[in-house]
């Protein structure tokens, strides 16, 4: 008999009490999550030893099972493999199989084992390290908030990735703060999906390394009230494009330089209106193309010349749309469709290894850029 007390001690020290049962579903879950993926998978036995050592559970390995059968009927993606096992039912006096009442046949009871059990991610590493990559390289969110969001996609992953992200703690403090963004983009989403109006102040850097709205002639801070169509990232910074109230074209507002946004009641103006016709509407993949640098001014057609290794470069910067011809072993001509002021700040910037074919007036504005850009020179190297 007190052989059998103490059997029934030892069961009973192993079964959870009713605290215990509440948490061995979110405790399973968080020990998935932790160190379970697709290349670390667990066996029953891992689980077991995880949730005693990280939650001081000690629960049987059929616990682990039906809980995580329970996981599974809520909808978590839990794979794993089975082992096909089954023993018979034995009289507990007799120790002898048990006959089914119905067929006769002895009754087996199912002792499968589970194992390579992991839990399915949303994300791949890779996925997830593009897009914290994405995170670190933009230059219009703060860096607090920018550690934050990556705090959170580390989350979507376990301890295997995590390790691996040690670079994330020498983010620079010196990248520019806009301590209003996402409360910004929240109110721009709102208006967009509305199709409302907003308004707002437009800031600017001073040598105070801070933001300013910008003023009015008489020194008044200037509001500015806007049509807002989409948002798009280009070259790590966010840009609403929009229309200007009273303005027929489409201009484009720095985010992150927006500051006391307000939704308005007025409704905006459709932007196929704006446009110059019914129909027109945006086409985001070619304004973006078509606006290199997200600058506001006429499109045209624009013809260029440029040394043959910048082919690569072009067709970066403007898709693959762009016309080449007249190629030669050193050069190439190229035909797109662009702004013309980003056109005018492309050749400048890549001189002299663009130049301008047509339209003439552009060739001619940048012509005149570079002389007064040499003239410029001139002056300081005579003032030394």
């Amino acid at each position: 008999m007190e052989k059998v007390s103490e059997k029934k001690k030892r069961d009973t020290s192993r079964r959870p009490d009713g605290q215990q049962k509440k948490m061995l579903v979110p405790y399973l879950l968080d020990v998935l999550r932790d160190h379970s993926d697709e290349n670390h998978r667990l066996s029953q036995s891992d689980i077991l030893e995880l949730l005693k050592r990280e939650r001081g559970l000690d629960v049987e390995r059929k616990s682990v099972r039906r809980n995580l059968q329970d996981l599974i009927d809520l909808g978590y993606p839990i794979e794993y493999e089975v082992k096909e096992r089954r023993s018979p039912v034995l009289d507990p006096v007799t120790h002898k199989p048990v006959p089914d009442p119905r067929t006769g046949e002895p009754q087996y009871r199912d002792n499968s084992i589970w194992y390579d059990i992991y839990l399915e991610r949303d994300f791949t590493d890779s996925e997830l390290r593009l897009l914290i990559d994405s995170l670190l390289f933009s230059r219009h969110i703060p860096t607090s908030q920018c550690r934050e969001l990556i705090g959170k996609l580390e989350r979507l992953s376990g301890k295997y990735f995590r390790s691996r992200i040690k670079y994330i703690t020498t983010m620079p403090e010196t990248q520019a703060q806009s301590p209003q963004l996402f409360s910004t983009i929240e109110m721009l989403d709102e208006a967009i999906d509305k199709k409302k109006q907003v308004s707002f102040h437009y800031c600017k850097y001073g040598t105070d390394k801070k933001l300013h709205p910008r003023l009015r002639s008489d020194g008044t801070v200037r509001e500015y009230v806007i049509n807002p169509y989409q948002m798009a990232a280009k070259d790590g910074k966010y840009y609403l494009i929009c229309n200007y109230e009273g303005k027929d074209k489409i201009t484009n507002y720095r985010v992150d330089r927006i500051s006391d946004i307000k939704l308005l009641d007025t409704p905006a103006v459709p932007f196929e209106k704006v446009r110059g016709g019914p129909g027109d509407e945006l086409d985001l993949v070619k304004y973006m193309t078509e606006h290199l640098y997200m600058f506001s001014s006429e499109n045209d057609r624009v013809d260029f010349r440029v040394k043959s290794a910048m082919i690569s470069d072009v067709i970066d910067m403007f898709g693959t749309g762009v016309k080449f011809y007249d190629e030669t072993e050193e050069e190439v001509s190229v035909s797109v469709r662009a702004d013309l002021r980003s056109m005018r700040q492309f050749a400048l910037t890549y001189a002299p290894d663009v130049v301008i074919l047509s339209p003439a007036s552009l060739a001619d504005e940048v012509r005149s850029d570079m002389e007064k850009t040499v003239a410029r020179y001139r002056e300081l190297a005579a003032e030394k």
